[in-house]
């Protein structure tokens, strides 16, 4: 029976490398994906899954008036999952259209990115997925200054926290850390190495 899986994780916890490795395991067996992506994150390009271990692969963008469940039915019906990266970023109606591509369509999807922003609210596309999602996962990964679970996301610029500001600035390591609670109210950002 197909499902919507919502995976979630701070920054660094192996949300894209989790696709590109559930992507090969099912093309292994001669089985074919779709994968999806944010078009917001243009880091390596639109229309990219990149992990940061350098692993890339292709994607179709997802934008705020993108019909996931009609892209779906142009692309391949007989898909046996659908993987979307960069899931934060996606609409209600987008999170929505998935759940289409489950009932009607009957294949998983599997949807992976960050629950909360920097200023710990909830992204439009997590809140959905937290509502709508079959099964929720937690994908762990450690603070960057200690050896506790991250949870939180720390915006930083030019080696100061950063609190206040737009919700989406997209960017990696020289803009955010994974950090547990104590660090994200107090940050070790003088011990930093760079």
């Amino acid at each position: 029976m197909a499902q919507l899986f919502f995976r979630y994780g701070a920054m660094n916890s192996g949300k894209t490398i989790e696709i590109l490795k559930v992507a090969h395991n099912y093309e292994e067996q001669g089985k074919s994906v779709l994968i999806f992506t944010s078009g917001l994150d243009n880091r390596d390009g639109v229309g990219n899954v990149s992990s940061r271990i350098g692993m890339t692969r292709p994607a179709t963008p997802i934008y705020d008036d993108t019909d996931v469940f009609e892209k779906v039915k142009e692309l391949d019906t007989h898909a046996s999952a659908i993987l979307i990266d960069e899931a934060q970023f996606i609409t209600r109606e987008n999170v929505l259209q998935l759940t289409r591509v489950v009932d009607e369509l009957h294949i998983p999807v599997m949807a992976f990115g960050l629950k909360n922003d920097f200023q710990n609210h909830l992204f439009e596309g997590s809140e959905a997925l937290l509502i709508f999602a079959d099964k929720i996962e937690e994908l762990k990964t450690i603070c960057w200054f200690c050896e506790r679970k991250a949870s939180y996301n720390l915006r930083v610029s030019e080696g100061h926290a950063v609190y206040e500001g737009e919700q989406v600035q997209i960017g990696g390591n020289e803009s955010y850390y994974p950090v547990c609670r104590e660090h994200y109210f107090h940050p070790l950002l003088d011990e930093v190495k760079r």
